[in-house]
């Protein structure tokens, strides 16, 4: 009797079905980081099969072991206590939970790209019912990652769990996912072609990997481009290595996962590009007497403890090369708050630095409806000429202009 072929599902239809399975046993706004990790070994140990049967077409059989081999295409190399076939041929024993940490454990020490992006010892700690896990497996089991040409489904799995779970994980926050839209349209506005590219809250890298889609979609070099960044929630950070070590993107995220304005991982950095969505209208961001000297506002008023939007943008400015520029995201009440704030923004304007202001439509956002204004800074709106991805670019002089474009 031929042997039954292997159910094939959708991501969105897996991952449904996978969170069902951690109902009741895990909190939901836990759920992503639960099958974040799976996912990863399975779509790693697909890429592993992939290169290995490839190395063995070509005539080198006898290098299948050797990591070169692997990591030349940018493919993990898996020892075989941690392939997927080996997760699943265990799934049903009493240790499983170990077995899945110690695979991780490995896979990063065999490839230092991942050093700090996979979890230690989480799924030993989660204490899941066995056959939850084993349930949990099964489901993952059914998806076929080889479909995935882009290397996207850890950030499609991160935005599908947002848009439906998120809701009150970050709307107490301020907190709110980028969608891929709005990231292209930041891209498309500063054109990060060529140089540092910097974002201080970095979230889950989304930024990054759309920039450097753009990059190639402008047949553009992505190595031209390094890109740091920072990111305050541990697990989110190291999210944000696994998704760019998926796409071999080269990244500088910190020693650690930090907040940005009490533990700058990048004092010294002037970067070229900007990209960030910085968490809206944050309060208590530092204490009264905290940052008060912070060379960061020099020339500028201290932004209020109230509201760290103004935190976020001095940060910025004090991040930008001679001839940066950045594009950020925040609330439209950061356009009309007074007091301080107001003094700040003229400021910034007597400083010639904004180059636009553009009021984006509303429901652009997974977790809330508001509309939000995009920011382009400039450090440079002289008239100029410059090489842009191998193309002549000529600006205008832009001095004491600013674009308002009302959207909505």
């Amino acid at each position: 009797m031929a042997a039954r072929a292997k159910k094939e599902v959708s991501m969105e239809e897996a991952l449904w079905k996978a969170a069902d399975k951690l109902r009741g046993s895990v909190e939901s706004a836990e759920y992503k980081h639960v099958v974040l990790s799976l996912f990863f070994l399975k779509f790693a140990s697909d890429k592993f099969e992939e290169q290995k049967a490839k190395i063995v077409a070509e005539g080198h059989e006898k290098f299948i072991d050797n990591i070169a081999f692997y990591t030349k295409d940018n493919v993990f190399y898996l020892p075989p206590e941690t392939r997927w076939s080996y997760v699943m041929e265990n799934a049903k024993q009493d240790d499983i939970a170990l077995k899945i940490d110690t695979a991780l454990y490995t896979i990063e020490n065999t490839n230092p790209i991942l050093k700090g992006a996979l979890p230690d010892n989480y799924y030993s700690r989660l204490q899941l019912d066995t056959t939850k896990l084993a349930s949990l497996l099964d489901e993952i089991n059914k998806i076929d990652t080889s479909k995935d040409k882009e290397n996207d489904i850890i950030g499609r799995m991160y935005e599908y769990f947002l848009s439906k779970f998120a809701i009150a994980e970050g709307k107490g926050k301020g907190e709110f996912y980028t969608p891929k839209s709005i990231v292209n349209l930041i891209a498309e506005l500063i054109e990060p072609y060529d140089g540092k590219l910097y974002d201080p809250c970095c979230g889950s890298g989304g930024m990054f990997v759309q920039s450097i889609k753009f990059v190639e979609a402008h047949h553009g070099n992505k190595k031209k481009v390094s890109i740091f960044g920072q990111e305050y929630t541990n697990t989110t950070y190291k999210l944000a290595k696994m998704n760019l070590a998926i796409r071999g993107i080269a990244a500088n995220l910190g020693e650690t996962a930090a907040n940005t304005f009490s533990n700058d991982q990048h004092k010294d950095l002037k970067a070229d590009y900007i990209m960030a969505n910085p968490p809206f209208n944050q309060k208590a961001w530092r204490a009264d007497d905290e940052l008060l000297d912070d060379p960061r506002w020099s020339g500028y008023e201290v932004p209020p403890t109230s509201n760290a939007n103004y935190g976020w943008i001095l940060n910025m400015v004090s991040k930008l090369s001679q001839n940066g520029v950045a594009g950020f995201l925040l609330a439209n009440g950061a356009l009309s708050d007074d007091g301080t704030e107001l003094k700040i923004r003229q400021q910034l304007i007597e400083n010639d630095l904004v180059e636009a202001i553009l009021i984006l439509p509303r429901n652009l956002f997974y977790t809330t409806d508001i509309s939000v204004t995009l920011w382009i800074l400039n450090k440079n709106k002289k008239e100029r000429t410059v090489d842009n991805n191998g193309v002549e670019k000529h600006y205008r002089n832009r001095e004491k202009e600013i674009l308002f474009m009302d959207l909505r």
